[in-house]
């Protein structure tokens, strides 16, 4: 099957992340492994000083996001050709603690066909590329979370 027919989805949503419509919609006859990475917005962080979270506020630039998330979709494809399916969803909004806000999940044949590395990959390069912004609430006030990424030109 040709890259362009096999299933990938990619989007920012303010909706709950839903895995087994997601897992369903990216499984083909073939597949028999899938690798699924799933973020949680944590009540307690253990970042700098330890602090406690009340909830989590994402932002993003919709259209450049998902760009940018159409993009890590192609470069597991580039890198791992036997991946099947492939899902990237990140939440935005008001979230809680225990509250899923990102997923990525690769589906394969077979477990050992480097679908592990390739999920592994799309939430580490989905943090490095994508602009999604992140407001941590606490009892001691509210600050953005800064990544350590800076786009080379092209990126």
């Amino acid at each position: 099957m040709q890259p362009s027919n096999l299933p990938t989805i990619y989007s920012i949503t303010e909706s709950e992340i839903d895995l087994n419509d997601l897992l369903a919609r990216i499984t083909l006859t073939s597949t028999g492994a899938a690798a699924i990475f799933t973020g949680m917005v944590r009540g307690v962080t253990s970042r700098g000083d330890a602090h406690e979270t009340e909830y989590l506020e994402y932002e993003s630039y919709i259209p450049m996001a998902e760009s940018k998330m159409k993009q890590v979709a192609d470069e597991i494809r580039a890198k791992w050709p036997v991946v099947e399916g492939i899902a990237i969803v990140q939440r935005i909004g008001k979230l809680y603690p225990k509250t899923p806000t990102v997923l990525i999940a690769c589906t394969a044949a077979h477990r050992d066909t480097g679908v592990f590395d390739a999920a592994r990959y799309g939430i580490d390069r989905l943090k490095e590329i994508v602009p999604v912004w992140k407001k941590e609430v606490g009892p001691d006030g509210q600050e953005w979370v800064e990544g350590d990424y800076v786009p080379k030109p092209g990126e």
